[in-house]
């Protein structure tokens, strides 16, 4: 059960109502009257809590589950014990996620303006905004309806946030304008100069960054994660792509739609990241490069060439997984040679 101090839960729900939320179609057999009232690990979840089955390593856990209902694929649901209601899922994990939205949905926010912020007298307050203490809100900025605005946040003049945006504890936001229902977590730096210097044996040239970031809707940036603005074309995070904590994208970078990329990658400036593509973590990209729709970059690869659309590269420098993979087993299979001649 989740901490009531930081977690306030709804319902309860019925398994006939959390079936309509999911997508799910409630099993032959299965209660739809029955009641439940929170979510649970498979192997923790009582008789009154809903859980879920994605991954067959949980099978043994799953069979012994006490849980009063599961969401499970239909392939996998001959495994129940007898008594779990069953909710039959293609994606078992998907429709766990609105199930358990609908125990803990997102705060409303608290229409306020906390003593102790700064608003400057021309920016525009859309409805039921919440500023807590110690924010600013520059000149000439506005905020959409239903926005939430943390602690010591910064927002800078001329910024534009659409309806429902929720921006972190000390998150500083300039030279941006932000979609709806963007997500933009604690000490993350959106839309500061870019990295960009004329260099030169008599000293390195600082290049005004006079473009913009331009972050679509629904959108989330993890916390301590920066964003340089453009250089004169506009840095762009695509609608729906999710950004990881502590990760850099360079000045110029264009995000396609629906976008994931994992902690510590650092994404250099001019590169563009079609649709859909997958980054992992720890991951380096160079700069002007141009990444496939749907590709997929394996954590800690060294990017430094263009990647076709649906490829999956590993290694630095990065080549496709299967030539990685490869190299790998020859190198470890000279290692062992190596070792014996020596003995």
């Amino acid at each position: 059960m989740a901490d009531p101090r930081f977690f306030q839960r709804a319902g309860p729900f019925t398994l006939g109502e959390l079936a309509s939320r999911s997508g799910a179609l409630v099993a032959d057999g299965a209660d739809p009257s029955r009641l439940l009232t929170d979510v649970a690990a498979v192997d923790v979840a009582g008789p009154e809590q809903i859980t879920f089955l994605d991954n067959r390593k949980y099978v043994d856990a799953f069979r012994q589950t006490r849980a009063g209902a599961c969401l499970v694929d239909p392939k996998l649901a001959y495994l129940a014990p007898a008594g779990v209601n069953l909710l039959l899922a293609s994606d078992p994990y998907r429709a766990y996620a609105l199930v358990a939205q609908a125990f803990y949905p997102v705060p409303v926010p608290q229409a306020r303006v906390a003593e102790g912020c700064v608003v400057d007298p021309t920016a525009v307050l859309g409805t039921g905004v919440q500023i807590d203490p110690g924010a600013v809100i520059g000149a000439r900025a506005e905020l959409g309806d239903f926005c939430r605005i943390g602690a010591n946040a910064v927002i800078g003049p001329g910024v534009v946030l659409g309806s429902g945006c929720i921006i972190g504890a000390g998150a500083t936001l300039s030279h941006c304008l932000v979609g709806n229902n963007v997500n933009i977590y604690p000490g993350a730096r959106i839309g500061q100069d870019g990295f960009g210097f004329a260099m030169g044996p008599g000293g390195h040239l600082k290049v005004p960054q006079l473009g913009r970031v331009i972050i679509e809707d629904e959108v989330e940036i993890g916390a301590n994660t920066t964003i340089d603005r453009g250089a004169g074309p506009d840095t762009v995070i695509g609608a729906g792509s999710k950004i990881d904590n502590l990760v850099q994208i360079g000045h110029n970078v264009r995000i396609g739609r629906g976008c994931v990329i994992v902690a510590q990658a650092g994404i250099s400036g001019s590169t563009r990241l079609d649709d859909f593509v997958a980054v992992g973590g720890q991951v380096g990209v160079t700069g002007h490069l141009h990444i496939g729709m749907g590709a997929r970059l394996g954590a800690q690869s060294g990017v430094m060439r263009d990647v076709p659309a649906g490829m999956t590269v590993g290694g630095s420098p990065a080549t496709s997984m299967t030539e990685w993979l490869r190299q790998n087993a020859i190198l470890a299979k000279l290692a062992r040679k190596g070792g014996s001649s020596k003995e």
